[in-house]
């Protein structure tokens, strides 16, 4: 009896102390690590008291948004703990902290515990719809992408600044529109063809779990959720929705988050010891189970069962960017979702004489390509987007005429073909005559709407050869605004006999770049260059 009080006694002493010595009488500790973890994990909350009980090491969990995680994964100065005073770090995804902090990230011990993919949920109505279109047995980033263009998908993604579910999304659109079969490199980033996808995007949150309770609170804003596989299937089974979301596996791959658990500090001993312990144990088959019908995630470990809808193939798992620059362009493209104002694009056509004919007849199957006649990938992410305004300035000697439109459905991108169908073809070519009024327009644009992008897109076919020279359009340029010498520039299209050094000097000028469509098409190089450094 005396010795159960001094037990007792010695319990209660310790459990104000770090590491405590087990409460049975016997000589096993138990040991508290204090995690950072984001807030993906609080799933797991119901197995961590049997994580404690089985391998006597308790996690501390600290949530966090994924964006606050980064810095404080780094050890602070003279100690093996992270910045924020954890020994260990769970989160989603740390492709973000090992692209920024590489030497850091390189010494610190990994163990994926969990798979999931980023998918898309659609309302079966939309889902319908969007099958009704595609041929193929299975929907692609391009089918999204495509939708969301015409308004027929409006979806929810987190942040992809502030989230790893959100900028996985991004990474893998990209990835797809970018069609290159590997991991993203800056030249792929083209913002162009992300615009469409952006259009779509209705809500987001600065977490997944935001994101999912603004779905559900506001049905009418969005028919569409972007996110992990665990998100979607957990909200379909939560009881929240009036009908459940069916789930889009697109068939130009997925980019996988595997939870990966962090030891901060692998050389210490004792925190190792515990860390071994803990991995072992979320490693068990019989673990991986209870992860699995505990989070909704797919096991890591190959012999476990999938249950059913895990069963789905995954297909192709994108690569992530191995290049910091890269997420950085790719983010900074993509832009704040909270304030997405459409773009503003100036086309300057060139319908002097010589583009009768065969010319005019590619100028014209470009516009219906961008206006959804292209069925092709590259098409569905390059084509005009609900909510763009659209420019189109006809000129010959001259300018002919001038045409703006926004884009709110079919009868809009009909007033546009009509615009480039029409005759009334000049006897001479003013390129710079053209351009100085694309700049005229673009001033007005950029004094009224700030916010808005504009750039210019000018197809010649031939030199100039009436209006101002190209001097008088550089003096000209020099005395606008600095705002819209800044924000406004210039993407011309080398066509027929035009005079490539002049439209590269242009383009030089004003911050664009100049692409070649002799060697393509021009509805190839409409779709390279619309707006897009």
């Amino acid at each position: 009896m005396r010795r159960g009080r001094w037990v007792l006694a010695l319990c209660l002493t310790l459990t104000l102390t770090v590491t405590v010595t087990a409460c049975s009488g016997d000589d096993d500790e138990k040991t508290t690590l204090r995690v950072l973890a984001g807030p993906d994990l609080a799933v797991l909350e119901p197995l961590l008291d049997e994580l404690r009980d089985e391998t006597g090491v308790e996690l501390d969990m600290d949530y966090r948004a994924d964006a606050d995680t980064g810095d404080d994964l780094v050890p602070a100065t003279g100690t093996g703990k992270g910045g924020g005073g954890h020994d260990l770090a769970w989160l989603s995804t740390d492709r973000s902290f090992r692209l920024r902090h590489k030497d850091n990230a390189q010494r610190l011990l990994r163990t994926p515990t969990m798979l999931s993919p980023v998918v898309v949920g659609l309302r079966p109505d939309v889902a319908r719809e969007l099958r009704a279109k595609s041929p193929r047995d299975r929907l692609s980033w391009a089918d999204i992408a495509d939708a969301a263009a015409t308004g027929t998908v409006r979806f929810g993604m987190a942040d992809p600044r502030q989230t790893g579910s959100g900028l996985a999304a991004l990474v893998g659109v990209a990835t797809a529109a970018a069609g290159t079969g590997g991991a993203l490199r800056e030249n792929d980033v083209s913002c162009d063809r992300l615009r469409g996808f952006r259009s779509g995007q209705k809500l987001t949150a600065d977490s997944t779990r935001d994101l999912l309770d603004d779905f559900v609170d506001h049905p009418g804003t969005a028919n569409a959720l972007i996110t992990y596989e665990s998100d979607l299937l957990a909200l379909n089974s939560g009881g929240r929705l009036k009908e459940k979301l069916e789930i889009v596996r697109p068939q130009d791959g997925m980019v996988l988050a595997d939870f990966p658990l962090l030891l901060l500090d692998p050389d210490d001993p004792d925190r190792r010891a515990a860390y071994d312990k803990v991995v072992e144990w979320l490693q068990r088959d019989s673990v991986q189970e209870k992860i699995m019908s505990t989070a909704l995630r797919r096991p890591v470990s190959p012999s476990v069962r999938r249950d059913g809808q895990l069963r789905a193939p995954v297909g192709n798992a994108l690569f992530f960017p191995d290049q910091l620059a890269v997420v950085e362009r790719l983010l900074d493209d993509y832009g704040d979702p909270r304030r997405r104002v459409p773009d503003q694009v100036i086309f300057l056509l060139d319908f002097s004489g010589s583009m009768r004919g065969e010319r005019m007849k590619a100028l014209r199957e470009a516009f219906a390509d961008l206006s959804g006649a292209d069925s092709s990938a590259t098409g569905k992410f390059a084509r005009f987007y609900q909510g763009e305004r659209l420019t189109v300035v006809r000129f010959g000697g001259r300018v002919l005429e001038e045409k703006t439109v926004t884009v709110g459905g079919q009868k809009d991108l009909k007033t546009l073909a009509d615009v480039v169908a029409r005759g009334g073809y000049g006897d001479a070519t003013a390129v710079w005559t053209a351009l100085d009024h694309g700049y005229r327009t673009a001033s007005t644009v950029v004094a009224d709407d700030p916010e808005r992008a504009v750039s210019i897109v000018l197809m010649t076919d031939g030199e100039n050869n009436s209006g101002i020279a190209y001097e008088e359009f550089v003096r000209r340029y020099e005395a606008r605004a600095a705002e819209t010498r800044a924000a406004v520039h210039t993407y011309p299209v080398h066509f027929g006999e035009a005079d490539a050094g002049a439209l590269r000097r242009a383009a030089t000028k004003t911050g664009g770049r100049m692409v070649d469509a002799r060697g393509s098409s021009l509805s190839e190089a409409f779709k390279e260059i619309r707006g897009c450094r």
